[in-house]
């Protein structure tokens, strides 16, 4: 790490601890002219791409699968907190993959194995939307596996 005041790179940590946002500050010293600062260490996450039915592609956007499950879970009694909890989950499933691109139907897959294990009526709502349902007999059948 160069010194911002003598250009030096000869530095040394004094101090180190976590922030509140999940990146590390650093104190340095610089041995060269004994001026001290502050350094600021995130993780770099990466870029994650959503590849749509369309085979458009755009940024992973969180809100999206949060404002898909908070509309299935409409009337239903599932807290926010549970519904961020499942998002988390969901996230570290995704980005665990170390993929850079995703399809949304992968997404969607796990959503739906996420909202089954929470509640099965918003798990057949996000279904119905998400796959499509045509008819009732489609709907039918989903239920029944829910069932059996």
């Amino acid at each position: 790490m160069k010194c911002p005041f003598c250009g030096k790179d000869n530095t040394k940590v004094i101090d180190s601890r976590p922030t509140d946002d999940s990146s590390i500050r650093r104190r340095r010293q610089c041995e060269n002219c004994g001026k001290r600062f502050t350094t600021y260490e995130k993780v770099e996450t990466m870029p994650l791409i959503v590849i749509k039915k369309d085979n458009n592609r755009e940024p992973y956007d969180r809100e999206k699968i949060v404002a898909g499950i908070v509309r299935s879970c409409h009337k239903r009694p599932v807290s926010i907190t549970q519904i961020n909890e499942m998002v988390d989950e969901i996230e570290n499933q995704i980005f665990n993959t170390e993929e850079r691109e995703i399809e949304t139907a992968k997404i969607g897959l796990i959503v739906m194995d996420k909202l089954k294990v929470v509640d099965e009526v918003a798990y057949v709502r996000f279904a119905s939307v998400y796959r499509e349902f045509k008819d009732v007999n489609t709907f039918m059948d989903e239920i029944k596996k829910i069932l059996n």
